[in-house]
């Protein structure tokens, strides 16, 4: 089922035709009972009724809007002239809204990668861009996208890791952009059959379920002091190597490997540790 365009007559200037015809009729009808014609009373009903039950013919568009038209179950068209439109009076109209609409998912409790319980939700920007779709492919094309939008997040959840725990790993918290456009492309998949195009997917809440938090940020924590630890173990050890390299240059003191081990140890004291140092200076000779 495709969406195709069916034209519609003005609406205001059938109207302004009804009402004379309504008048019209009321005339007839008059002069009938006034002279006594019955066929005069008789035309004037008939007109009265025609114009009457063509008034049917009349609806509205808004803007943004879509009037899906049908014939006795059969999909006729779609009108989506703005203003008071009118057609055969005998068509069933559907009115379908073209707006850009807002969808925010609940707080959905499901298990990511590695099975850890975490709570998501989203925000998806959706439109209606095929009426027909939206109209006859689906029961309800509203209900549609919140069940579909939720079952995606779900689906898109359970692809990935909370936290990135490798180098160049996609996570829920680290990658936004690609963990958008991934939930993004899924939903256009599941909605395309509604008529429905997906214009912007992101997640709104992210966390780890209540029983777990606290263990989760005890270990996030532990993570954070490992790779802290590491890189100022890091610095130091260089610093040391470009210590000793300079001093063994210049020539300014040269030392036994007992010395060197002593001086490493020192330096990596006063270079890792959490509290400054208080030195001891040696008065006397280095030996």
């Amino acid at each position: 089922m495709k969406e195709n365009t069916l034209r519609s007559a003005a609406g205001i200037p059938m109207l302004l035709a009804f009402i004379a015809a309504l008048m019209f009729g009321a005339y007839l009808i008059f002069n009938g009972v006034t002279l006594g014609a019955p066929a005069w009373i008789v035309g004037g009903l008939l007109v009265e009724i025609v114009a009457a039950f063509c008034c049917f013919g009349l609806y509205m568009v808004e803007p943004n809007q879509a009037a899906v038209v049908s014939l006795f179950g059969k999909y006729v068209g779609t009108v989506k002239e703005n203003g008071l439109r009118w057609n055969n009076p005998f068509y069933t109209k559907r009115k379908v809204s073209q707006r850009v609409r807002n969808f925010e998912s609940g707080k959905l409790k499901v298990n990511e990668l590695d099975g850890s319980p975490i709570e998501i939700a989203a925000v998806i920007v959706w439109q209606v861009v095929d009426s027909a779709e939206a109209v006859f492919n689906v029961d309800d094309y509203e209900s549609f996208v919140q069940i579909q939008s939720e079952s995606a997040l779900r689906a898109m959840a359970t692809s990935y890791p909370y936290d990135q725990h490798e180098e160049g790993q996609l996570s829920l918290r680290s990658h936004a952009a690609e963990i958008s456009a991934h939930l993004a492309q899924e939903l256009s998949e599941r909605l395309a059959d509604a008529g429905v195009q997906v214009l912007d997917a992101r997640i709104s809440h992210l966390a780890y379920a209540p029983e777990i938090a606290q263990a989760m940020l005890q270990r996030q924590q532990a993570n954070a002091i490992i790779a802290a630890r590491t890189r100022i173990v890091a610095g130091a050890v260089g610093m040391v190597e470009m210590a000793l390299a300079e001093l063994q240059k210049n020539g300014v003191v040269h030392l036994d490997e007992e010395r060197k081990a002593q001086m490493v140890s020192n330096l990596l004291v006063v270079l890792c540790g959490e509290r400054a140092t208080q030195p001891i200076v040696n008065a006397g000779t280095l030996y």
